[in-house]
């Protein structure tokens, strides 16, 4: 793996020097945009937008309008404005991990440490496992303060990249109901539920739309995978009295099921 950042820790007066590494891939397929005409690649070029001329990477500038002006930044005047915070994930608070809604989480990133960050990245992975906490802190990351929670998996430090609050959308635009369930229907929807509970094991998951998707795409290759029509799917919109006689028959397809197993 390839570090994406190299910095440190701030754990109180320790520093701690890491290296920063994706946690993730993408496991869909990698497909290439293409002419319709005769199938060759599409590229897309940085054009400067008076001249209409491509202009190469090593001349373009990053900058911020300000009075109708643009002022440019280097990459040293990142670092300048904040200089501990682009090379240092301060934990400003340690909080149980339970405490934070999974709606802010964003990112993973795994943590390794340096040679001579050995010692108190250790000390830090065994605090946090002895205490069952995580670190709560901020820094710079790509040109953006970044809210960061330091937890550990195994022997591991993963850095969960986590939304400002100011980030999430407020919901006072959807169109939520404001009805409360029947007491029928409620007591068949949580049987139901408790028929489907089971341990979770993220294993048993996987991109089965990419796998199905490549075996279409080599059957197509041979000739093949052209028979099939496309299938129709239709969103039902059943009526509330229905509700009833479904749950019954998804709690009885359920139990066939598992005589069936």
């Amino acid at each position: 793996m390839r570090a994406i950042w190299t910095g440190a820790i701030g754990f109180g007066l320790v520093n701690i020097p890491v290296k920063l590494y994706s946690a993730t891939q993408g496991s869909e397929l990698d497909l290439d945009m293409l002419d319709k005409k005769d199938h060759s690649r599409i590229h897309f070029k940085r054009v400067n937008a008076h001249t209409g001329r491509e202009v190469a990477w090593e001349n373009i500038v990053r900058g911020y309008m300000y009075n109708n002006k643009y002022i440019v930044l280097t990459d040293q005047d990142f670092e300048k404005a904040s200089p501990e915070k682009s090379k240092t994930i301060r934990i400003d608070q340690f909080v149980k991990e339970s405490e934070i809604d999974s709606i802010y989480f964003e990112s993973p990133y795994y943590l390794a440490p340096e040679k001579s960050g050995v010692r108190p990245y250790a000390l830090l992975r065994d605090a946090l496992k002895k205490t069952g906490k995580a670190g709560l802190g901020t820094y710079v990351l790509r040109n953006k303060e970044v809210l960061g929670l330091i937890i550990v998996r195994d022997d591991v430090l993963i850095l969960n990249k986590i939304r400002f609050q100011q980030e999430i959308r407020s919901t006072k635009e959807l169109n939520l109901p404001d009805i409360k369930a029947k007491a029928g229907e409620l007591k068949m929807a949580t049987a139901l539920i408790d028929q489907l509970t089971a341990p979770f094991d993220i294993s048993e998951y996987k991109d089965s739309y990419s796998e199905q998707l490549l075996k279409f795409i080599k059957a197509r290759s041979k000739g093949k995978g052209k028979e099939k029509e496309k299938p129709v799917m239709r969103v039902v919109h059943s009526r509330t009295n229905d509700l009833m006689s479904q749950l019954k028959e998804s709690l009885s397809a359920k139990s066939h099921k598992r005589k069936a197993s």
